[in-house]
């Protein structure tokens, strides 16, 4: 389930409260205080046997007694009798629940567990939505709905808050209160036995009321459900999240480096990024980047100018801009002359703009202007420090008068200090611009403008084309790991990771497999000096710490001697251990690479990350790493190697050439592919990748397998493309092309398929004219969530986007997997050739397949072939009592599964 019936649970049209009391500080009548204090226009009904009356209402002796049905049901009674007033409850026609009481699986024992599994399954069969267990509950301020045993009630606003922490909900309220801060929602969703983050976000994303969701998480319970609803709603608006826990290990000891390196923080880093969230680390920081976010126009990029009355108080801000990353603007000529004309001369010639401490309200208006005329300036940053021979309010007013003027940039403010500056922040919170306390807390708000708006920017961003045709054997790799999962056995030997890599295309040293020190400089002999010299063990995973690595061998009789004193010192330090012989190969000229790790860690929650980073002996030293979450493209390999120190190092320093990074990005897109291919894998480390300015080469790898526990159970936080869905097609004139689903690479050639389409066409398929599809539209139309919407296209055999599109069809499925509109679209000069009827029996097909129950469209009344097609294919055509130009067609898919 997603949002299905979570409106009966944010907007109910009656209540009941079982457990309501009047016992005074209990929860049952803080609860029944609380609900009927705070404006609920519908019946809040109590249920109690105990009690005649709660809050002067009658009260009712069970669920039965009830007058009506209730929409939303708040229960705060023994664990025990939970699962069975959850059924009767179901049984009426409640859809909707919050359950304050705790004593469930959080307990930790059986009988709990078993408690919170029989309520699950008495709500299931009535599609009933239950909150918590073990939760404050919910509180709706816009519908007067307070159903929690929160000590305030929230003031209405547009800032939606969920928490699975209680206590958090409620601290957070505290916080709120004096600084006059309003909520559309607040949620305590507590144990998370059903509704969950990933639902929250799909029905706070399509709510008017809200203008910004805050999360604060400790866990995440289904998480493709939560990626897929996290990158819809970050679309929309901002998402802002802290995640308590940054401190944690990663859930298990990993023998790798890659499985050391990827703890759970830096995946939940990743998953964050990945969705477009802006993550913060308290919650002081979640509501200054609420409170700016939901008040201020975003950058246009992320240079700043920075205007004060006072040189402190701007090289305070400056210093907190260059700390936390931001750019510093450069004034323009003409921005610098006309600041000449309008201040004294002692002003600072340069940004940050000190327009001198005596400055009256009017020099700030005047200096303002040509800060916010710069085309170099894309923010500005006006700081006020009292002073006792300019009046601070009446500043505060000329900075308005000035961005009202100019309203086409960014501005944040912030007037220093508390009393006397607390009249000043006033007249910019009335105006709704963005007001900070301290010019560091104003930065950093900055910061989170240009954050949120580059994170959008990346998810909009069109990848380049992958330069080369990539077509891994995937059915050799997984038989390699397979085979050793099923002969017991957890790494790959050296011969099985060598095939592995040449499965997807992945250049590596070629090593020789030597049994005894005599063969080994026999090998070293054939090879040609200088060689590397490494022992070849099962038992054995870092071979450098036991002493199982020796480089620079000039000749074979030193490899002989530096393989029998490595025999005797491996045997010495591992005793335990299996020696399968030497590896023998060639010496590698390092001076123009740089060595790399790339590798594959699988997550307990999110499932496989890919990690890049600085590799050799010293990686976990150097700590300079990123996760990414498969599947990766061009654009995102890229930004997951700029999240790196190394990737300066990688376009060349002192003397050594830039590595091919299309190169290295191509690899990363290889591994995750890897990840994403084969169950089995449970840990890749290759370290060193060598990357140097023609190509890369790994140099040592090691691979770990696991049996997979639960094939049913999705893998992957994303769905990655699904490559089953390509097949040939013979069109009409004879040409064979291929169906696929989209791809982000395809938008370029998108838009030159929607050039070609008539005006006639586009009327009939937007129902508006548009000259030009625009990157935004085809951003969002080729970079789909697979598990949400399906998009198949007609198109060429080749590398995506270089080749032609004759045709697409899409379906969008609600969160629920219920319905799914489509839409279709043949150029015209494809017409005629039966593409559409081919594409639409496709996405049918594809429907059905999904368990979607419905397909439906509004089509414009005189789009005769359209609504011909459809008549064809089975669907029923209804008049759009709303639209008399438009009707509704509808096919129904049940039928198909029966």
């Amino acid at each position: 389930m997603t949002i299905r019936n979570l409106d009966y649970l944010f907007n109910p049209q009656s209540v009941a409260l079982i457990g309501a009391s009047t016992q005074p500080g209990s929860v049952g009548a803080v609860l029944a205080r609380n609900l009927f204090g705070a404006g609920f226009s519908g019946p809040v009904m109590p249920v109690n046997p105990k009690y005649v009356a709660v809050e002067g209402v009658l009260a009712y002796k069970d669920v039965a007694s009830l007058p009506l049905a209730p929409d939303l049901a708040v229960i705060a009674t023994p664990p025990d009798t939970v699962p069975r007033l959850i059924a009767e409850l179901g049984a009426r026609g409640t859809r909707a629940a919050v359950v304050i009481t705790a004593g469930f699986k959080e307990t930790g024992n059986s009988r709990g567990a078993a408690l919170q599994q029989a309520m699950l399954e008495a709500a299931q069969p009535h599609l009933l939505r239950v909150v918590g267990p073990n939760c404050v509950g919910i509180m709706v301020p816009g519908r007067g709905l307070n159903a929690s045993f929160a000590h305030l009630s929230p003031r209405r606003g547009r800032l939606a808050f969920v928490a699975q922490s209680g206590a958090v909900i409620t601290a957070v309220m505290d916080w709120a209160q004096p600084r006059g801060v309003g909520f559309s929602h607040l949620v305590s969703l507590g144990d998370v036995v059903d509704v969950d983050f990933g639902d929250m976000l799909d029905y706070l994303a399509g709510d008017p009321e809200t203008d910004a969701i805050l999360l604060y998480m400790e866990a995440v319970v289904n998480a493709r459900k939560f990626m897929s609803a996290a990158r819809a709603a970050a679309r929309v608006k901002p998402v802002v999240v802290v995640k308590a826990g940054r401190s944690l290990a990663a859930a298990r000891a990993a023998a790798s480096h890659t499985g050391a390196l990827a703890g759970n923080d830096a995946v939940y880093d990743a998953v964050f990024r990945r969705a477009g969230m802006l993550r913060v680390h308290t919650l002081d920081e979640l509501f200054t980047a609420a409170e700016i976010l939901a008040t201020t126009r975003l950058p246009a990029g992320d240079r700043l100018a920075i205007i004060s009355n006072g040189g402190g108080i701007g090289i305070m801000a400056t210093d907190a801009l260059a700390f936390m990353g931001g750019r510093l603007a450069d004034l323009a000529p003409q921005t610098l002359a006309a600041l000449d004309r309008v201040l004294p001369s002692t002003w600072s010639h340069g940004n940050p703009v000190d327009i001198i401490g005596d400055a009256p309200p009017q020099r700030y208006e005047a200096a303002l202007a040509p800060l916010l005329q710069d085309p170099g300036v894309d923010a500005v940053l006006a700081l006020h420090a009292p002073v006792a021979v300019a009046n601070g309010v009446e500043a505060a007013r000329a900075v308005v008068r000035a961005v009202k003027a100019q309203p086409g940039k960014t501005l944040v403010t912030s007037w220093v200090g508390d009393q006397v500056a607390r009249a000043g922040r006033q007249v910019f919170a009335e105006h709704r611009i963005g007001t900070c306390r301290t010019p560091e807390e104003a930065v950093r708000a900055f910061m989170y403008l240009e954050r949120y708006r580059s994170g959008r920017l990346a998810l909009m961003e069109t990848p380049p084309s992958v330069p080369e045709q990539f077509e891994p054997d995937a059915e050799t790799a997984r038989a390699v790991c397979r085979r050793a999962v099923e002969a017991g056995r957890e790494w790959l030997s050296p011969d099985e990771v060598a095939a592995l890599l040449r499965a997807y295309r992945i250049p590596q040293v070629q090593p020789h497999h030597a049994d005894t020190p005599t063969a080994a400089a026999e090998a070293a002999a054939q090879i040609g000096a200088p060689v590397a010299l490494k022992i070849r063990s099962p038992d054995i995973i870092h071979k450098t710490d036991v002493g199982g690595v020796a480089l620079d061998l000039p000749n074979a009789q030193a490899v002989q001697r530096a393989a029998e004193l490595m025999l005797e010192r491996v045997t010495k330090n591992r005793p335990d251990a299996h020696i399968d012989g030497f590896q023998v190969e060639p010496m590698l000229d390092r001076s123009r690479s740089h060595e790399l790790i790339v590798g594959i860690a699988v997550d307990p929650q999110f499932g496989p990350c890919v990690l890049f980073g600085q590799g050799g002996t010293a990686v976990e030293v150097l700590n300079d790493t990123a996760l990414g979450l498969p599947p990766l493209n061009m654009r995102l390999a890229f930004d997951l190697m700029r999240q790196t120190r190394v990737h300066h190092l990688l376009k060349g320093h002192r003397g050594i050439p830039g590595a091919n990074l299309g190169a290295v990005a191509q690899t990363l897109i290889k591994v995750a592919q890897l990840a994403a291919d084969v169950a089995e894998l449970a840990e890749l480390d290759i370290n060193p990748l060598l990357a140097g300015p023609d190509n890369v080469l790994a140099v040592d790898a090691r691979v770990r397998v696991a049996s997979v526990p639960d094939p049913s159970v999705p893998r992957l936080a994303i769905r990655p493309y699904p490559k089953s869905l390509e097949k040939p097609v013979v069109i009409g004139d004879g040409r064979h092309v291929l169906l696929r689903p989209i791809l982000p690479e395809d938008e370029p050639p998108l838009q030159r398929s929607f050039e070609r389409l008539t005006p006639e066409q586009v009327r009939l398929r937007f129902f508006v004219p548009m000259k030009e599809l625009g990157h935004t539209l085809a951003a969002r139309l080729t970079q789909i969530d697979y598990d949400r919407e399906m998009a198949l296209i007609l198109t060429e055999r080749g590398i995506p986007g270089t080749t032609e599109i004759f045709g697409v069809v899409r379906i969008a499925a609600d969160p629920d997997n219920e319905r799914a509109e489509y839409a279709v679209v043949v150029p015209e000069h494809m017409t005629g050739q039966g593409l559409g009827a081919l594409l639409m029996r496709e996405i049918i097909d594809y429907a059905a397949s999904r368990g979607i129950r419905e397909i439906w469209g509004d089509v414009l009344r005189e789009n005769a072939a359209m609504l011909g097609l459809v008549r064809k294919l089975g669907f029923r055509v209804a008049d759009d009592p709303d639209d008399p130009s438009l009707v509704r067609v509808t096919l129904d898919l049940t039928a198909r599964r029966a």
